[in-house]
């Protein structure tokens, strides 16, 4: 870290966007300090609390303190207002959404999960029965007659090639 950096900010962001040895949810600033970090009144974020759209941690003393996540977020509720001209009952609107839809999107995640495992559980057991269905296959077409040998192990090393 630089000697001109500023020691109440959180490390850098990292390659994935998530900030790197930082918990983003660990309350580290109180109103002040938050206030200037998002170039906003204090009491805005007063308000903001009142309103629902941002849940800061409280210490033992009642002192609001906010996280990295939190200034996130008043930093997108700051660009929603400002420079999309959305009002505050928007605002709102806009972050259920997108809680419904991180919800939603980590239901189906969990839920694609679950079906990739049991494609691989019935993928495998197909694999397993695979070759013993070629080798009847074969025996059954050789009591009818053909002319088709029976696969042997060496053929499998045939599909390599």
């Amino acid at each position: 870290m630089s000697d001109d950096a500023d020691p109440r900010l959180p490390l850098e962001d990292g390659p994935e966007g998530e900030a790197s040895g930082v918990d983003r949810d660990k309350p580290l600033y109180v109103i002040s300090v938050a206030a200037e970090l998002v170039d906003m009144h204090p009491q805005t974020l007063r308000l903001y609390e009142r309103k629902g759209l941002i849940e800061p941690s409280r210490s033992a003393g009642k002192t609001r303190l906010y996280s990295q996540r939190n200034i996130d977020q008043l930093r997108e509720i700051r660009r929603l207002t400002q420079e999309l001209g959305v009002n505050l009952a928007g605002v709102e609107e806009i972050i259920k959404l997108r809680d419904k839809l991180d919800d939603l999107q980590a239901s189906m995640e969990r839920r694609i999960g679950h079906l990739q495992g049991r494609l691989e559980e019935r993928m495998g057991g197909v694999r397993g029965a695979l070759p013993a269905a070629i080798q009847d296959l074969a025996r059954e077409m050789n009591r009818e007659g053909s002319e088709v040998p029976p696969p042997t192990d060496d053929d499998e090393d045939d599909d390599d090639t």
